[in-house]
């Protein structure tokens, strides 16, 4: 592509958009190997975003996610639009259709299952046509999932000469805040489900991601109880992004062509530890799993949610971001009934400090990377879209580990 830009990042003056415009400064400068731009629909917020970076010769580009002759007039300047905006089932659909229309590659951090469905649906089969590549989830929902899943079973296959035949991810540790934009998120789904009950059907279907005509497999529902993991020898709760990382692992693996077989299972959960205090844990959230998931967007719970917990465009402070971390581990049974063990980690919070640098090196990847990447395009994953290059991007600079155990 003949294009201005190589990245643009889209909604850079929300929260996570500022992190992720920090965090390119920081790792590519201006103007250097990479050339990137700022965009959002305040020009005002805009400048103030270069005032508080110290970057003055920043380039900003002014557009609104409602007005589509202005996206139009924006992604056809830049090879890769980085979407930071959310609720993306608000603010995203016509955004994606414009990339796809220009030939522009996009990546996002959608959590929205049933939104991510509708562009699986209206936009795949021309994004592929056009060769244009339009990533999903390239956070921690769902990177460590994706990454961590496709890191096991390489080794596994280099290791013991197999894939793994089932996986399941747990959650070891993790620490973080909350941000307003995820739970702007949340609230926009509860609208949905409310307003059409087949939007909770798609939200249930553990195959909601994969192509028309496989939407089917071995896994069932997400664990909702309190269970105790014989694996890893500690009680599990379960884990509030399963619903999303579980789909997003199992599209790559349809779009990959199954390598791990058609019978290949996935799940999820949070560990909670050992002994009755880890029982207890683990059955406290389990029950608070299940109120979240009766929410009604009027109830009187959902409206103390939004009344004393962060608004969009808040979050956690540097400091808690810097202290942040997550561990990750994922136990893969090879068909000879032996276990594997792999560990996945992050050097900051999960939801923000780790997910402004994984989403910039998916830009970048998508942007710089183009010889090397699979020969894959449509509406992709960061697994089916970016593979092993995008690993070697975390590893290196993005503060990931991915690591075999004993």
């Amino acid at each position: 592509m003949n294009r201005t830009y190589d990245v643009i990042v889209w909604g850079a003056t929300g929260f996570t958009g500022r992190l992720v415009a920090a965090y390119l400064l920081r790792q590519y400068g201006l103007d250097q190997e990479l050339k990137w731009a700022v965009a959002g629909r305040n020009p005002q917020k805009l400048a103030g975003l270069k005032a508080d970076l110290k970057a003055d010769t920043l380039p900003v580009i002014v557009a609104d996610s409602l007005d589509r002759p202005s996206l139009d007039a924006m992604v056809v300047q830049t090879r890769v639009v980085c979407s930071c905006t959310g609720p993306y089932a608000l603010y995203g659909s016509e955004l994606v259709a414009a990339c796809v229309a220009a030939g522009t590659h996009y990546c996002d951090l959608s959590g929205e299952v049933q939104w991510m469905r509708r562009m699986v649906d209206q936009h795949h089969e021309a994004a592929a046509a056009q060769g244009v590549r339009i990533v999903h989830s390239c956070g921690y929902d769902s990177i460590p999932s994706d990454m961590g899943v496709f890191f096991l079973q390489q080794e596994a296959m280099a290791q013991q000469g197999a894939y793994c035949r089932r996986i399941q991810m747990r959650v070891a540790g993790s620490s973080g805040g909350f941000s307003g934009g995820t739970l702007a998120s949340l609230s926009q789904v509860l609208v949905e489900i409310e307003a059409d009950p087949a939007v909770a059907e798609v939200m249930a279907d553990p195959y909601a991601l994969n192509p028309p005509g496989e939407r089917q497999g071995p896994d069932g529902p997400d664990p909702m109880d309190a269970t105790y993991d014989p694996v890893a020898r500690a009680w599990s709760a379960p884990f509030v992004m399963s619903s999303i990382n579980t789909r997003i692992v199992r599209r790559s693996h349809a779009l990959r062509g199954y390598p791990y077989g058609r019978d290949f299972g996935y799940e999820e959960a949070l560990l909670t530890g050992r002994g009755l205090r880890g029982r207890l844990m683990a059955g406290t959230m389990a029950w608070g799993m299940g109120l979240v998931q009766r929410l009604k967007p009027d109830s009187m719970i959902k409206r103390l949610m939004d009344r004393f917990l962060p608004k969009p465009g808040e979050g956690p402070d540097q400091q808690a971001r810097e202290k942040g971390f997550f561990n990750i581990r994922f136990y893969g049974q090879l068909p000879d009934e032996t276990w594997l063990q792999a560990r996945v980690t992050g050097d900051q919070d999960p939801g923000y400090g780790s997910t402004s640098k994984m989403l910039g090196e998916s830009a970048v990847c998508l942007a710089l990377d183009q010889a090397q990447l699979p020969p894959r395009a449509g509406v992709l994953t960061p697994v089916s879209a970016m593979g092993e290059v995008l690993l070697a991007r975390l590893q290196a600079r993005a503060g990931l580990t991915f690591q075999m155990k004993d």
